[in-house]
């Protein structure tokens, strides 16, 4: 069954707590530019946990949404992952890449999505 752009984010932040990223924040870049409507961008505190992480969101979004990422860049390096779903984008970064980048402050006027992962217990 299709999935909305929202939905299909919601499913990767819930995929993302799963394997305990930190700082998960979902702006809401639809009003903002033509290359996607959602930001999703999570931390994981070691290139393990960030594999880990994008493992378990590509896995959760192909089980429940039925699509898989149209590319998924620096998975070689593992500081920085993205996945792109075409509508929904995932940043997956170690501490010190998301701290250089700061995509939310380069993002700072689009809306944040409420996400409510507090005893989501991973179910999605």
């Amino acid at each position: 069954m299709p999935q909305t752009p929202l939905e299909l984010a919601r499913v990767a932040a819930l995929a993302a707590d799963a394997k305990k990223a930190a700082d998960i924040v979902l702006l809401d870049l639809s009003s903002k530019t033509d290359v996607c409507d959602y930001f999703l961008i999570c931390t994981g505190a070691t290139a393990r946990q960030v594999d880990a992480i994008v493992d378990e969101v590509r896995e959760r979004v192909h089980a429940n949404c039925a699509v898989s990422p149209l590319s998924c860049e620096g998975r070689a390096q593992l500081s920085w992952v993205l996945l792109d779903y075409g509508s929904v984008v995932v940043h997956v970064f170690q501490p010190e890449a998301r701290a250089f980048y700061r995509l939310e402050s380069l993002w700072g006027d689009a809306d944040r999505v409420e996400l409510d992962l507090a005893g989501a217990n991973g179910d999605a």
